[in-house]
């Protein structure tokens, strides 16, 4: 990385010039980098490759600087970062992120705060941050070139600590685990909450919630938070005030058109009774995956008022179209057991068809292996396990963009 950071007017040429080009055909291309630092040059093409949807607003502005493409990889992406920040209100004092990395969620929630410390015990990330910010126009920030260990050990004070700790470990293969993660948060859970009433904790989607509550102290609330209905991250709050009032799950889908579905529930309420299905009914019901992610498997059915398929079958269903629905939403146009005659007419009629398997035996691979059936297509065929435990296959029509 450039000892004396900018991007000169030469550079900034060289990368719109060269940003669509194929980054390792580029590399090897060498003549085009004399006299210029190829790494850099490199490095900001890459990262504006990776910011275009993941950092747009950065991305806009062409003088800011990527460091290294793992960091950028780990960094949350604008619409997570906007959603942490959505949780916070008003002003409130200082913000300290003790793993600042590329800064995206620090500055996203930054403006909730009257001043923030970044601390980051990589040399080269705190450059890029402290040059990012000057180019953002964000003044009301220290930053601190050192660990969240260290950091904490000054005995600092803070309205909101953040942190996100690294889930890689020294070799680059990922962990899932809180205590192999980088800060075991469980070990300074004592210091963090000396310094801070509030501590906002992400991890990855990967991770046991159950056992990170228990790992974690006083954890008040969870949120599961997908993107287009893919799970990104886990965030934990734990309160050092906090009353023994029951844990608040909350999952949340947010789609590129945005909109957002957002479904909460008490852990009082996660183990609600549950009616199972003794038909299908004209509508199946499919939850968004940070539902099925956090456990919400039995409040969902409840508070919609649709019925379960099968204890470890999480699709839904009722002859009533529920709308509201967090989720996606099908159309039932047939059912039948996936016996060969019944097989050989279906394939017959549908050469192509969007396979979901949900508590049955065979993968989609090998039912595609099986039967010949195509991906694509407006039909959609779930192979599952009824409440009577018999194995059929559910062909639908998806209702609306859900």
């Amino acid at each position: 990385m450039k000892e004396i950071f900018g991007l000169s007017d030469e550079d900034l040429r060289f990368i719109e010039k060269h940003e669509q080009d194929d980054i390792r055909d580029l590399a090897l291309r060498k003549s085009l980098f004399e006299g210029r630092d190829a790494s850099f040059l490199l490095s900001q093409i890459a990262g504006r490759k990776m910011a275009k949807n993941k950092i747009p607003s950065w991305y806009a502005n062409p003088q800011i600087v990527y460091p290294q493409h793992l960091s950028m990889e780990q960094a949350s992406s604008e619409t997570t970062a906007s959603y942490k920040a959505s949780l916070l209100s008003g002003s409130q004092g200082r913000l300290i992120d003790l793993t600042g990395g590329l800064g995206v969620d620090f500055v996203a929630m930054l403006a909730h705060f009257d001043e923030g410390v970044y601390v980051e015990s990589n040399e080269e990330l705190c450059r890029v941050a402290a040059y990012n910010f000057g180019v953002l126009g964000i003044e009301n920030v220290t930053i601190a070139n050192t660990s969240a260990e260290d950091y904490l050990s000054r005995n600092p004070q803070a309205d909101l600590i953040y942190l996100d700790p690294s889930r890689r470990d020294s070799t680059g293969r990922k962990i899932f685990r809180i205590e192999d993660c980088q800060p075991n948060i469980s070990e300074l859970m004592p210091m963090l909450a000396s310094a801070s009433p509030r501590i906002l904790i992400k991890y990855s989607p990967m991770l046991d919630i159950g056992l990170a509550v228990k790992s974690l102290a006083n954890v008040g609330e969870v949120h599961v938070v997908a993107v287009d209905n893919e799970c990104r991250e886990l965030l934990f709050v734990s309160e050092t005030t906090a009353t023994e009032a029951p844990c608040r799950y909350v999952a949340v889908n947010l789609k590129k058109n945005g909109q957002s579905e957002i479904f909460s529930f008490s852990s009082q309420e996660k183990m609600s009774p549950t009616n199972y299905a003794q038909a299908l009914g004209s509508y199946l019901y499919e939850p968004n995956a940070a539902i099925l992610k956090v456990g919400g498997f039995d409040i969902v059915a409840s508070r919609h008022d649709v019925l379960k398929l099968h204890p470890n079958t999480h699709l839904y269903t009722c002859d009533e179209l529920k709308n509201d629905f967090p989720g996606r939403i099908f159309e039932v146009e047939d059912v039948f057991s996936p016996n060969k005659h019944h097989l050989r007419n279906f394939v017959s009629n549908n050469p192509q068809a969007n396979i979901s398997v949900r508590n049955y035996p065979d993968s989609v691979a090998e039912i595609r292996k099986k039967t010949g059936i195509k991906e694509g297509g407006n039909r959609y065929v779930f192979a599952t396990t009824l409440n009577d435990e018999q194995k059929k296959w559910i062909v639908c029509s998806k209702i609306g963009h859900k």
